[in-house]
């Protein structure tokens, strides 16, 4: 799901495991797990602060990934075959 600044969407429950995200529903009908740092409001009609994609990125034990960005304990991160997307910084292991 994509989502752009301005955009108005609408919000729904906490997630129980991450509760820093909400369900957030595109104006289309789509939804997935947001941060909720990223609107104007907590819940109901609100607007999108940024934009936002929920691609999450499948890694492999012992994979080195590039880490660009954190939000709400989630990094985007790229990998050698070049794909990007979300992983949890609980299951990384940084290195120096």
């Amino acid at each position: 799901m994509r989502m752009h600044a301005g955009e108005t969407v609408t919000l729904g429950e906490r997630d129980a495991e991450w509760p820093q995200f909400v369900w957030t529903t595109l104006a289309g009908g789509l939804g997935g797990w947001v941060p909720a740092a990223l609107f104007d409001r907590e819940h109901g009609e609100a607007t999108a602060q940024a934009d936002h994609e929920t691609l999450e990125l499948d890694a492999d034990p012992g994979e080195v990934l590039r880490l660009q960005r954190e939000l709400a304990g989630w990094w985007w991160a790229g990998n050698a075959d070049g794909a990007h997307g979300w992983i949890p910084a609980r299951v990384l292991e940084y290195l120096d």
